[in-house]
């Protein structure tokens, strides 16, 4: 595994989430959920923007149209990043209200796949993944999850992948990239969450890939499309939380991280809990798609 540095030494988030390659403005895009922002930074790190939210920013991504795709709490909004300016798209399904939106990314089909997860302390299985298209409609794609977490496509678009990282497991699902439509759902791995963590935020390389992060367990894991563990390394702190793959030719690995909900004595121990890291990737990324608006 190639060496992984801090991007930015003094950047820390609270609970670091979602990072999104910008290439056509050359900057990664990071949420912090409950600081409730996202963060411009520079290829080199350096913090260029941030944009403040009403609620938690559980996702994001970017469309068509130049606008943002975010997942607040309980809603999902269209985001002129510009003008800072909110414009409601739709809140899916009946949500309880302890629930709260969690990981989310546009999918081959220019959907936004964005689930949803207990916020309480324990967790119950009450969330849910929901598939939501421009025009502000919406299905539910599958329910009874505790921590919706890993979507993520294979680079022809027919795979896709999500796990639950409260549960936890990875499964997989056909996809009819033109239609949107999951079916031949199927269990691809039972992670031993003491081992290498509890499967959070993912991404597919073109090799097909799956890049995944062990939070808790300060894992990076990589997984074949049918769910074997192909290699488990160390990650520089207890909390990672999502990659993506950005630079100019996706070959460049982001991780993000979070200090809460660790506690004060990990924190201290791990002071790089919060931060974004990066890596070189051996294998280009699947670049992420577009919101169809």
């Amino acid at each position: 595994m190639a060496d992984i540095a801090v991007l930015n030494p003094d950047f820390r988030a609270a609970l670091g989430e979602c990072p999104v390659w910008d290439g056509a403005m050359n900057r990664l895009l990071v949420a912090d959920i409950i600081g409730c922002t996202i963060t411009a930074l520079s290829p080199d790190g350096v913090v260029l923007n941030v944009w403040h939210f009403p609620s938690e920013v559980g996702s994001f991504g970017l469309c068509r149209s130049g606008r943002w795709v975010v997942a607040l709490r309980d809603r999902i909004v269209l985001y002129d990043w510009r003008a800072r300016r909110i414009s409601p798209l739709c809140a899916p399904g009946l949500e309880p209200g302890h629930n709260r939106f969690n990981d989310g990314k546009i999918g081959p089909d220019g959907a936004f796949w964005v689930g949803t997860m207990d916020d309480r302390n324990p967790r119950q299985p009450t969330g849910s993944l929901y598939r939501v298209t421009a025009d502000g409609r919406w299905s539910r794609v599958t329910e009874g999850l505790y921590t919706a977490n890993g979507i993520a496509w294979t680079a022809e678009g027919r795979t896709m992948v999500h796990s639950d990282s409260g549960a936890p497991w990875i499964d997989a699902w056909d996809l009819d990239p033109a239609t949107g439509a999951a079916s031949n759902r199927r269990r691809i791995h039972t992670p031993d969450a003491e081992r290498i963590g509890r499967p959070d935020g993912a991404a597919f390389d073109i090799g097909g890939t799956y890049w995944s992060a062990g939070v808790r367990a300060g894992r990076i894991n990589r997984f074949a499309a049918d769910g074997t563990l192909l290699g488990s390394d160390p990650f520089p702190c207890p909390g990672v939380t999502m990659p993506c793959f950005g630079g100019p030719d996706l070959r460049t690995l982001y991780w993000t991280s979070l200090r809460h909900p660790l506690g004060a004595d990990a924190v201290g121990a791990n002071p790089l809990s919060g931060a974004v890291f990066v890596m070189p990737a051996p294998a280009a990324g699947v670049p992420v798609p577009l919101f169809a608006d």
